[in-house]
């Protein structure tokens, strides 16, 4: 594909969002000799962690590698990545045109959404700091990496207890930290017991560190439970302020776990032309499933640009003939 400036023309496709969603539609957009540019601020949600993991041929990988491979893959088939922040995006006509923060404008016939979601962590003291090391939220992609350690499960929602019984799997030893969560119904409890999952009814206040270690919890009055790893359930926030302009606001997560764009099938959205991938639709999605989606997402927007240059095709040779019959 030839090269193509982004300022002052009109792409085929901006894609919001250089994640795993972002790159693997830019990769097949680009494939398919599709003008298309990713709009990234580098702010990837899994940066914090050491290596992705249950991400097939790339369990491992540190997420910096991963996109740096995948950007590298992008435009080795003509495809553009533009550093910045998007503010907003509107819809002029049958054009998107997505404004950044440092005043440029980029203008497209179609637009995918890959913008991920933040984390809303508790608020405690260093909890932050510890993020994608000790202090996790997924069994699946942290869970081999604190197997037969003591794990705590802080209880900020009801989804603690789902998370206790999948890091059971992992180890023998798990403590629910019942923290804001009043107290269990007696169903519950008996499942934890029979389990060997331990219920401690106090607020956790901070945690204790030795040798830039996690090894324990303070709660309130004064008690420190011995713990190797937190696990957490965090609300999730799709990055997707700047599509309000569009029409699109998230709506919450059937399990209560956030808010994101609500999609149907491949990922489109209510808006035609606009489609979402990743997180940003899907909030309980890993890398690999963000990736598959930002392919599927891709090829329902190649077909919908080859339907509607066949039908501008069509009406141009319908055109034609008529005035060459006059």
């Amino acid at each position: 594909m030839e090269a193509f400036l982004m300022e002052n023309s009109l792409l085929d496709v901006i894609i919001v969002g250089g994640g795993a969603a972002g790159l693997s539609g830019a990769l097949a957009l680009a494939r398919s000799r599709r003008k298309v540019v990713v709009i990234d601020d580098g702010h990837q949600r899994n940066l914090p962690a050491d290596a992705v993991h249950n991400y097939l041929t790339r369990d491992g990988l540190p997420p910096a590698e991963i996109v740096r491979i995948g950007r590298e893959e992008v435009c080795r088939y003509g495809g553009r990545i533009e550093t910045g922040r998007v503010i907003s995006a509107s819809s002029d006509g049958s054009v998107f045109v997505v404004a950044l923060a440092d005043g440029r404008q980029v203008r497209a016939r179609r637009m995918l959404i890959a913008s991920g979601l933040t984390d809303e962590l508790p608020n405690l003291p260093g909890l932050a700091e510890r993020w994608g090391r000790d202090v996790i939220h997924c069994p699946y992609c942290h869970g081999w990496e604190v197997r037969d350690k003591v794990i705590g499960v802080l209880a900020t929602s009801p989804m603690a207890m789902h998370q206790a019984f999948l890091f059971r799997q992992l180890t023998s030893t798990v403590i629910v930290l019942l923290h804001t969560q009043p107290r269990l119904a007696d169903d519950v409890l008996e499942r934890l017991q029979a389990r060997g999952i331990e219920v401690v009814e106090a607020v956790v206040e901070g945690l204790n560190l030795v040798d830039d270690k996690l090894v324990g919890v303070r709660l309130s009055g004064g008690r420190v439970v011995q713990v190797e790893a937190l696990a957490i359930q965090t609300q999730l926030h799709a990055n997707v302020a700047f599509a309000s302009g569009l029409g699109l606001t998230a709506v919450s997560h059937p399990m209560g776990v956030g808010e994101a764009l609500k999609t149907t099938g491949f990922g489109r959205t209510d808006v035609p032309g606009v489609w979402v991938a990743g997180n940003a639709g899907d909030l309980v999605g890993q890398v690999i499933t963000s990736a598959a989606n930002g392919l599927m997402a891709a090829a329902d927007i190649n077909m919908d640009l080859v339907n509607a240059d066949t039908d501008a095709a069509v009406a141009a040779l319908r055109q034609s003939r008529s005035s060459s019959s006059v």
